[in-house]
């Protein structure tokens, strides 16, 4: 069994944000040269996710409505995370709500999807530096 690894990094410049990782997801398994075994894909940071949905603005748009009617941003204060010095405690809970990490089937060279799945990165403390591991195993 062979086995890859490798690290995507993104830096959003606000600090709600989804981006579609799919390309690079998968110039990572052409790099690899698996042809059939599995695609772990994690977000490598506490306030940010990985999941797999529609490549679609009103969905996206819907998730970030929905997101912040969950866990809004704004008072800070209401969350004793934030009484730390951070003020980020609804990034952590948004994370929670959209997962750390994907796991996809390679068949035949491929991600193996369903109709319309895509892989994206979710960020909710944006601004900075984070990244994505890609871990690919098989044959």
């Amino acid at each position: 069994m062979k086995s890859f690894r490798k690290e995507l990094w993104f830096n959003l410049p606000t600090r709600l944000g989804f981006v579609n990782i799919t390309p690079q997801v998968e110039a990572c398994l052409q790099e690899s040269r698996i042809m059939e075994g599995l695609s772990l894909i994690s977000a490598m940071h506490i306030t940010a996710s990985v999941f797999i949905n529609d490549d679609e603005l009103g969905l996206h748009q819907d998730y970030e409505h929905w997101l912040e009617e969950l866990a809004p941003h704004e008072p800070t204060s209401q969350y004793k995370h934030n009484q730390t010095g951070e003020d980020n405690a609804d990034a952590h809970l948004k994370r929670q709500i959209m997962g750390r990490e994907v796991i996809v089937a390679i068949t035949e060279g491929k991600l193996d999807f369903g109709p319309w799945e895509q892989i994206f990165y979710g960020e909710f403390d944006g601004r900075r530096r984070k990244r994505v591991l890609v871990k690919i195993i098989g044959e």
